[in-house]
């Protein structure tokens, strides 16, 4: 388990309406040069076991300062019209709002609130 943020152009992240597509997500990556579409992410686990994800829209923010050798990288996943983190730090914060002001669209948390260029709340 963990908490998602979303960048998402409907009302709340888990309504219907307005989507970003599929199409625009990945013309997005193509245009940052800090994003890159691996279509999978990859943890070490204790024990040397490796838990893998598997998706065709999941990118690794390259950029991010916070990457270990050992798996902890920055994913954003594309799943039902919006783009998905799990668990970000502000830096990944701060990111995901610079991306979602090129997409038209707004950086939700699970329970709604909604975060500004800093990575901070700025409304719930």
């Amino acid at each position: 388990m963990g908490y998602d943020v979303y960048i998402t152009r409907k009302e709340n992240w888990f309504d219907d309406g307005p989507e970003i597509s599929l199409h625009e997500w990945k013309t997005f990556i193509d245009t940052d040069d800090e994003m890159r579409l691996d279509g999978y992410a990859e943890a070490k686990l204790p024990g040397g076991n490796v838990l893998r994800v598997d998706s065709d829209s999941l990118v690794v923010w390259t950029a991010y300062r916070g990457t270990t050798a050992g798996g902890n990288m920055a994913w954003f996943d594309f799943r039902s019209g919006n783009v998905v983190v799990k668990n970000p730090d502000v830096a990944i914060l701060i990111k995901m709002w610079q991306i979602a002001q090129k997409l038209g669209a707004r950086v939700q948390g699970d329970d709604c609130e909604i975060y500004g260029s800093d990575g901070s709340i700025v409304a719930s």
